[in-house]
């Protein structure tokens, strides 16, 4: 469990700053948040995975989180979330528990991304979907965090991937009928948003159970 608890000890001590960075960037948190809506289902059997301090829950309307930082729980739970304590590769849910598995940068911080989003599809209904939000690794951005990650407080702790890595471990997952929305451009506009991927930072990924 080492490696699991130096990622939460990371997450206690640094929720203040986390928070504020949504703040200080607030466009480039805007533009997520309406990417992600474009494809997130309207249900009350929604989870988020990896809730954080609910930044992305709440505007979401999504009301059940896991998350295993106690600080950023403590948070979630001021904003009317439900919080509970676990990991993303073992949910303490029965199969076929929600329509909605939601994951926003959470993956680049699990240790074993297959296991975590093999437990996403275990715990969404049939038909269900699965939405995983990442920074591409491949991307202008990505490759500025990987440059930088050393001297960052949390992404220091990080994995990243690209959006082809994300679609292989879902299809080995089971899950089909993807659909791709992405923002964060290196353009004059750089807060549109456009379906695929491949030229935004900031990519979501759908995938249906």
């Amino acid at each position: 469990m080492g490696k699991f608890m130096d990622k939460v000890e990371i997450f206690n001590s640094y929720y203040d700053e986390y928070d504020q960075w949504f703040e200080t960037h607030a466009d480039t948190y805007k533009a997520e948040i309406e990417a992600i809506k474009m494809l997130l289902p309207r249900t009350t059997l929604s989870i988020d995975i990896g809730v954080g301090t609910g930044k992305f829950a709440k505007p979401l309307g999504i009301t059940v989180g896991i998350e295993p930082s106690e600080k950023m729980a403590e948070r979630a739970k001021s904003q009317g979330i439900i919080v509970i304590k676990a990991f993303a590769e073992d949910l303490p849910f029965y199969n076929n528990s929600f329509d909605v598995a939601l994951m926003v940068t959470t993956i680049c911080f699990v240790n074993d991304p297959q296991k975590a989003i093999h437990e996403a599809y275990r715990i969404l209904n049939p038909q269900g979907c699965c939405i995983i939000a990442i920074v591409d690794k491949n991307s202008p951005l990505g490759k500025h965090y990987i440059k930088n990650k050393d001297s960052s407080k949390f992404y220091k702790a990080a994995t990243f991937y690209s959006t082809d890595e994300i679609i292989d471990y879902m299809e080995k997952s089971g899950f089909v009928k993807f659909k791709f929305k992405q923002t964060l451009f290196d353009d004059e506009n750089p807060f549109r948003i456009e379906d695929g991927y491949g030229s935004g930072s900031f990519v979501v990924i759908q995938g249906f159970k």
